[in-house]
C-alpha cells in the first residue's frame, strides 16, 4: 500500500469517527431536548390553564370578566390535549361550563368544574413524572452510546496516534543510518524495507546506488580520485604559489598561496585560459608571457619578481616545469601541460640587502684608512722624512702590498655592494679597445715584472671603437690580466689579443698556468667561489664582479680552459655605429 494511501486512510478514519461522534452527539442531544420540549409546552401549558381556569372560577362572584377569562383557558386547553383520557375530561368540563353560562351560582356546576380542572391537572402532572423519567432513560443511554463512541474513537486514534508515525519515520530513520554507512565508505551497506510502497522504491533505488559506489569504490578510478584529492591537498598547503596549466594553458590548479599573489578567488582561476586571465592580471601577463615566449637563458640567475605580499613588498624566484609523457606505443614525449612555481625568497633577499649594506659601510670605512696607511708609507719612503736603510725599506714595501691588496679588496666589496644592490652607475660612450688593453697592461707591469712574465699584445688590425664604460671595462681587463698573473708560471708568456667581426670586438687574456677542471669551470663565476684546494690568495669576487659589469653593458664574458694547459678569458663589445 502507497504511503499516501496510508495517510489518506488514517486521516479519513479519523474523520470518519469524529463525524460519528457527532452525529451519535447530536441525536441524543435531540432526543432529550424532544422530551424537554414535550413536558414544557404539552403538559406545562395544561397545567397552566387549569390552575387559571380554578383562579376565574373562584373569582366568578367578585369579578365581572372571570367568565371570559375562564372561557379563554377552556379554549386553550381544548386545543392542548396530548394525553390519554384529557379529551373526555377536557370535553366533560365544556359541557360544565355550559351549564355554569347558565346559572353561575349553581354551586352543583362549579364543584363538577373545579373537579375536572383538578382531573386533568393530575393527568398531565401523571404525564409530566412519566416522561421525566423517559427523558431520564433517555439521557442514561445518550451516556452510554456517546461514552462507547468516545472510546472507540479514542482506541481507533490511539492506534494511528502510536503506528502511523512509527511506519513513516523508522523506514526514514533506518535510511539516515544506511546513507551514513555509505558516507563512511561502508558500500555493502544494503536497506531493505519488505515493502512496495514509496519506501520500498526508494529502497530499490539506495540499494541500486550502493552497489555503483561499490563498483565505483572498487575500480581503479576510485584510487585515482583519491590519489588526485591527496595531491591537490598537498599542492594546496604548499608555502609557495603553484599554478598549473594543461596544453592548452587552462588553469586546472592553483594553490591557495597562488590565489592570494594574484588576488584572484579559485573560480576566476581554475577552469579559465590563462591568456584571458592575463587581460586584466597584470602578475599572470608576466607568467604567461614567459612561457609563451621564453626569454633567453643568461649565464647569470635571473632576478627574482616583485609582487606585493603578506602586506609588504615581497620577492619570488619563477620557474617553470614542463610536464610531458611518452603515449603508450609512441616514442616521444608529448608535452600535456605546465606547472609555474613561484618561491618566495623574501627572507633571504633581506638577508642580503643587511648584508651588502654591511660590506659597503665596512668596505667604505676601510677605504679611508688604507688610503691613509699608503700616504704614510710614501712619507716613509722619502729621503727627506729621515734615512731609512735597507731592511726598514723591505718592511715599507711589504706593507705597501698589504695595504695595495686591502685597497683591491675593499674596491671588490664596494663593487659586489653595486652588483647585487642593482645599482651599477654606467657611463656608456664610445672607447677604445686599445687604450683598456694598454691601460690593463700598464697596471700589471710591476706584478708581471716580479715573476719574469712576459705580457703579449696582439692587436690584429683592430681599430674600431665599442660602446662601453671606460672605467668599468679596463678594471675587467685588469682584473682578468692580474689573475692570469697569478695563477701563470714564472718565466711564462701571457698574450691579450683583440678580433672583431661585424657586431662586436672580442679581447682574449690567455695564460699558460694550471687551468681549470670542467667540473668548476661554469662555477667560477659565482659569488664568493674558490676552487677547491687552491692555494693563491682572493675573494673570489673579481670574475663575479667582471661578468656583472660586462652584461651591464650588454657584453659577454667567457671561458676556455682545460686543466693543465691554461685558461682562456674572452669579453665581447658591441662595436660603435
Amino acid at each position: 500500500m502507497k504511503i499516501k494511501t496510508k495517510l489518506r486512510l488514517g486521516i479519513g478514519l479519523l474523520f470518519a469517527m469524529i463525524t460519528v461522534l457527532a452525529v451519535v452527539g447530536i441525536r441524543q442531544v435531540s432526543l432529550l431536548s424532544a422530551d424537554s420540549r414535550n413536558i414544557l409546552v404539552a403538559n406545562h401549558n395544561s397545567l397552566e390553564y387549569s390552575r387559571q381556569m380554578l383562579r376565574a372560577l373562584d373569582e366568578l362572584e367578585v369579578h365581572a370578566g372571570a367568565l371570559d377569562a375562564f372561557k379563554k383557558n377552556l379554549e386553550a386547553q381544548q386545543h392542548n390535549v396530548t394525553e390519554a383520557g384529557e379529551k373526555e375530561v377536557t370535553e366533560q368540563l365544556t359541557r360544565h361550563f355550559e351549564k355554569l353560562k347558565m346559572n353561575i351560582r349553581d354551586k352543583a356546576a362549579i364543584e363538577q368544574i373545579r373537579s375536572d380542572a383538578l382531573e386533568i391537572m393530575g393527568i398531565n402532572l401523571d404525564a409530566i413524572t412519566r416522561k421525566s423519567y423517559i427523558a431520564g432513560q433517555t439521557a442514561k443511554s445518550s451516556m452510554v452510546w456517546i461514552g462507547i463512541t468516545g472510546t472507540l474513537c479514542f482506541i481507533i486514534a490511539f492506534t494511528l496516534f502510536v503506528n502511523l508515525p512509527g511506519n513513516i519515520a523508522n523506514p526514514i530513520r533506518e535510511l539516515t543510518e544506511s546513507i551514513r554507512q555509505i558516507a563512511n565508505e561502508n558500500y555493502t551497506e544494503r536497506v531493505h524495507f519488505g515493502s512496495r510502497d514509496e519506501y520500498g522504491q526508494l529502497a530499490q533505488s539506495f540499494n541500486t546506488m550502493a552497489e555503483k559506489l561499490e563498483e565505483y569504490n572498487s575500480s581503479n578510478l576510485a584510487r585515482l580520485m583519491i590519489e588526485k584529492k591527496r595531491v591537490e591537498t598537498l599542492i594546496d598547503n604548499m608555502h609557495d604559489p603553484v599554478i598549473g596549466l594543461d596544453e592548452n594553458r587552462t588553469v586546472i590548479f592553483a594553490n591557495e598561496e597562488a590565489r592570494k599573489v594574484t588576488g584572484l578567488q579559485a573560480t576566476g582561476l581554475v577552469g579559465r585560459n590563462a591568456t584571458d586571465i592575463a587581460v586584466h592580471n597584470d602578475l599572470v601577463r608576466s607568467l604567461v608571457q614567459d612561457l609563451v615566449e621564453p626569454r633567453p637563458k643568461t649565464s647569470g640567475q635571473a632576478a627574482p619578481m616583485k609582487i606585493y605580499a603578506d602586506d609588504k613588498e615581497s620577492y619570488f624566484e619563477k620557474e617553470y616545469v614542463d610536464i610531458s609523457i611518452v603515449p603508450t606505443g609512441e616514442a616521444r614525449p608529448r608535452s600535456i601541460g605546465h606547472v609555474i612555481i613561484l618561491r618566495n625568497v623574501t627572507p633571504y633577499k633581506e638577508l642580503d640587502f643587511a648584508k651588502t649594506n654591511f660590506i659597503a659601510n665596512v668596505s667604505h670605512e676601510l677605504k679611508t684608512p688604507i688610503s691613509s696607511i699608503k700616504i704614510t708609507l710614501d712619507l716613509l719612503r722619502n729621503e727627506r722624512v729621515g734615512e731609512t736603510n735597507e731592511e726598514q725599506r723591505g718592511l715599507i714595501d711589504s706593507i705597501r702590498e698589504d695595504a695595495d691588496r686591502l685597497l683591491k679588496i675593499t674596491g671588490e666589496l664596494l663593487n659586489i655592494t653595486q652588483v647585487e644592490s642593482g645599482k651599477i652607475q654606467l657611463n656608456i660612450a664610445a672607447a677604445s679597445p686599445r687604450e683598456m688593453v694598454h691601460y690593463a697592461i700598464a697596471a700589471n707591469e710591476t706584478q708581471a715584472a716580479n715573476r719574469d712574465i712576459r705580457l703579449e699584445t696582439e692587436e690584429n688590425g683592430v681599430h674600431s671603437d665599442v660602446l662601453a664604460d671606460t672605467e668599468k671595462t679596463a678594471w675587467v681587463l685588469t682584473n682578468l690580466v692580474s689573475n692570469a698573473i697569478r695563477y701563470s708560471y714564472d718565466h711564462s708568456t701571457i698574450r691579450i689579443s683583440l678580433s672583431e667581426d661585424d657586431q662586436c670586438v672580442r679581447i682574449a687574456v690567455t695564460d699558460n698556468g694550471q687551468g681549470i677542471s670542467q667540473e668548476y669551470k661554469d662555477k667560477i663565476f659565482d659569488r664568493y667561489f674558490r676552487v677547491p684546494g687552491s692555494t693563491k690568495e682572493g675573494t673570489g669576487l673579481g670574475l663575479a664582479i667582471s661578468r656583472e659589469f660586462m652584461e651591464a653593458q650588454e657584453g659577454t664574458l667567457t671561458v676556455e680552459s682545460e686543466l693543465g694547459a691554461g685558461s682562456t678569458f674572452t669579453i665581447a663589445m658591441r662595436k660603435v655605429g
